[in-house]
């Protein structure tokens, strides 16, 4: 499995024109922050989900299913790992009380949903969705436990219910589940997800730039701790999710997929759990703003470092 330095750029230039149009939609107003908002719900419990459900094969074989298991193991290894590092980095020694818990959000939960999904698939298609999927479910069980947890700062029954009731958890175990015993649906049902599913990629993107086209940048770069986090974020975290996969023997294909998600901006969902729970959403927001715009440069450099050079 080989990355192709212009198949790379080419695909991400499709991705950063569908980021220009959410820009222009938000700056033109003809997307405003309602809609949007509507929109991530509608991404989070339906077209996601549905495009996760497809995913995987209409027939089963072994190979295809090891390589979802290898994901899923490369998933709970390298969500752990980032867990650990994230307490010590930032510690409250450095980050006094101010947004200590934020930024260890920040490191571990990275877009591996609105933007991971987008750029796996038109990077590695079929060959990656699987690992993704299998990545997906440590992804989200860690990102509505430990990250509900940072901010809660404890263990409640919603934690749990939140994992089970999880529609992108749902739909991946069903689709597998499907996989594994070759039962088929009748196929309007399937072209049905699959047309649902095929609008991810456009509608994920178009939320991400609509995003950006309210950020103060000029006012944002004067913030330089939420600065050092995003790059903190962005260089350290597909290091040490290459090393460790790559120390471990994981195949190329969970290798590749893991570090390009772990080279994404931190979530969007960061904003949404500090309002939430109780964080600083405003400075959330603006850490998420900070690292969607500089994983533009960062990004294909860290790809380009581990994955193509």
């Amino acid at each position: 499995m080989q990355i192709e330095l212009t198949d790379f750029y080419s695909r991400l230039g499709t991705i950063a024109l569908i980021l220009a149009l959410g820009f222009f939609l938000g700056k033109a107003k003809l997307i405003d922050t309602k809609f949007n908002k509507t929109l991530v719900n509608l991404l989070l419990t339906v077209f996601m989900p549905a495009s996760l459900f497809v995913a995987f094969p209409s027939t089963f074989d072994q190979a295809t299913s090891d390589m979802f298991f290898k994901g899923m193991l490369a998933g709970v290894i390298v969500m752990f790992s980032l867990i650990v590092v994230s307490r010590i980095v930032f510690n409250k020694y450095i980050y006094k009380g101010g947004l200590r818990f934020e930024s260890q959000f920040a490191f571990i939960f990275n877009n591996a949903t609105f933007l991971g999904y987008p750029i796996i698939a038109s990077t590695f298609g079929q060959q990656g969705i699987v690992p993704y999927c299998g990545f997906i479910i440590a992804f989200n069980i860690a990102l509505f436990s430990y990250g509900v947890f940072l901010f809660q700062r404890k263990i409640t029954a919603k934690l749990f219910l939140g994992i089970i009731t999880n529609p992108n958890i749902i739909a991946v175990v069903a689709g597998m589940v499907l996989f594994l015993t070759g039962f088929k649906l009748p196929s309007f049902i399937t072209d049905a997800a699959q047309f649902t599913g095929n609008a991810t990629t456009a509608l994920s993107v178009i939320c991400i730039g609509f995003m950006l086209s309210h950020a103060k940048f000029f006012k944002l770069i004067r913030k330089w701790r939420l600065m050092l986090t995003a790059i903190i974020q962005l260089v350290l975290g597909p290091l040490i999710t290459y090393g460790l996969l790559r120390a471990l023997s994981f195949p190329d294909e969970v290798v590749y997929v893991c570090t390009l998600i772990q080279a994404l901006p931190t979530a969007t969902s960061l904003g949404l759990f500090a309002a939430k729970y109780g964080g600083n959403d405003i400075e959330s927001s603006e850490l998420v703003t900070i690292s969607t715009a500089l994983s533009i440069g960062i990004m294909p450099l860290m790809v380009w470092l581990l994955l193509i050079h």
